[in-house]
């Protein structure tokens, strides 16, 4: 093990990233899978830690496994235009566009059910009501995206 080699505790800690999805993105091949020491462990270098910062990055911000792995195999292409990235950019501000407008439209509506709840009994209660029939909502494309 040389100075610049690290183990997948050290890249965890480093990244903020467990262990456990390390070793996943490994296995789906968005991380190259690293060397070996001769004890089996192993053993990353600069460029995976700064790979995996791009996937976390990547990945706070939104972006879809693919759309990451898409973005990683430009990396690896320096030299072309940057048009394709800007086309994934855009996907995922348009998707990000959306879920706020279905956000705001969520917003709205549990505004409304709390403001029209007068706080009597449930058999009263607007909120229990809405919730119950969705007919009463504003608005009917209110999903949240982890719903869909």
């Amino acid at each position: 093990m040389s100075k610049n080699d690290f183990t997948i505790g050290w890249l965890s800690s480093q990244t903020n990233c467990k262990v456990q999805t390390i070793r996943y993105y490994e296995q789906i091949g968005l991380m190259p899978e690293p060397p070996r020491s001769a004890g089996n462990r192993r053993l990353y270098d600069t460029k995976h830690v700064e790979q995996l910062a791009f996937i976390r990055h990547s990945r706070q911000l939104g972006f879809s496994l693919d759309a990451i792995r898409s973005l990683l195999s430009l990396v690896s292409h320096p030299d072309q235009t940057c048009e394709a990235a800007t086309d994934i950019a855009q996907v995922q501000l348009k998707e990000v566009e959306s879920r706020i407008e279905r956000l705001q439209a969520m917003k709205g509506e549990l505004q409304r059910m709390v403001k029209e709840c007068r706080g009597g009994r449930v058999s009263e209660c607007r909120v229990i009501e809405v919730l119950a029939d969705h007919n009463k909502c504003l608005h009917t494309n209110h999903t949240s995206p982890e719903n869909t």
